[in-house]
């Protein structure tokens, strides 16, 4: 299967419809605008309209772009075009997650209140769900993917360690979206101490699973 096809349109058009709504509100909106809120859900940081408006859109497009043509540098391209649909549909989910905050920041930016830590945490609660059904699609390359020494060193290793991180993913996701509805400050520290372990976990499995395959 091709990295590339047709659909490609669809997280083109996402992004010139995300930078078409912040073009649309740009006079509605303030000349101060909100743009970072911390672990308690309050504003601590503030940027001008121009840049809250133009700078997001940017970014996304920049990442797009990026994730789009790194595969074509890697020697193991063909592995990748074996779950160039699964990549695919990541490249949407990302966007979409990184529009809809944009969305939201112009939301806040037109005096509305908006519960920016829950939404946020619920949408990597998706994405780490989504990232866990992908990573035991994915064959080894040098961009994607749980990219350890152990990992690259064989496909045994690496095709275990993708299948163990995508049931942890997937068990983290659960609990990030539950952690969601507790206080900010609490779900900020779920958060970090589930990611720490998750990949403190697949550090160790692989290694052992290294070792193994080199003892046998």
């Amino acid at each position: 299967m091709k990295l590339y096809d047709k659909k490609e349109v669809l997280p083109i058009v996402l992004i010139l419809i995300i930078a078409a709504v912040g073009v649309y509100l740009y006079p509605q909106l303030p000349e101060l605008m909100p743009n970072h809120w911390n672990i308690n859900g309050e504003v601590d940081g503030w940027a001008s309209r121009s840049f809250a408006v133009f700078f997001f859109p940017g970014l996304i497009a920049f990442c797009y772009i990026l994730m789009s043509f790194l595969p074509l540098m890697d020697p193991h391209r063909s592995n990748i075009e074996s779950f160039a649909d699964w990549y695919f549909w990541f490249k949407v989910a990302f966007i979409v997650f990184m529009g809809a905050i944009y969305l939201m920041t112009l939301r806040a930016g037109l005096g509305y209140e908006v519960n920016v830590g829950r939404y946020v945490t619920l949408g990597v609660a998706l994405l780490f769900a989504f990232i866990g059904l992908a990573l035991p699609k994915m064959k080894k390359n040098y961009m994607i993917g749980i990219r350890l020494p152990w990992t690259l060193y064989s496909e045994v290793v690496w095709d275990k360690t993708h299948k163990l991180g995508g049931q942890l993913f997937l068990a983290l996701a659960t609990i990030v979206a539950l952690a969601s509805f507790l206080p900010g400050a609490w779900t900020f520290g779920i958060l970090m101490v589930g990611i720490f372990l998750l990949l403190a976990i697949l550090v160790w499995y692989s290694y052992a699973q290294y070792k193994k395959l080199e003892q046998e």
